[in-house]
């Protein structure tokens, strides 16, 4: 009698086991950058000449150099983070 009840106990957590559902699958969505606003008001197709062709690749480069300057901050902002949180592991590891 006393063998029966944790083999019944078993058997039971078995079953409950094998009739149990999985959670369902959580689906995120990709993030997505912020698209990039082209700051040339003209098309490559209507570059004609080559005075033309230089003005839209400076207006590019403005532009690519803009980008590149917000990435810049953005990844100095990421350094000063890092080192802060460098920084509360070492304290909490004191503490």
């Amino acid at each position: 009698m006393s063998r029966t009840i944790p083999v019944l106990f078993l058997i039971f957590f078995a079953f409950a086991a094998l009739n149990a559902q999985s959670p369902a699958p959580i689906i995120v969505q990709a993030a997505s950058a912020m698209p990039v606003k082209s700051t040339s008001s003209a098309p490559v197709a209507a570059v004609s000449s080559v005075p033309d062709a230089i003005k839209l690749l400076e207006q590019v480069k403005a532009a690519n150099d803009e980008v590149l300057a917000k990435q810049k901050a953005a990844l100095e902002r990421l350094d000063e983070l890092q080192q802060a949180a460098d920084q509360l592991r070492i304290f909490a590891k004191r503490g």
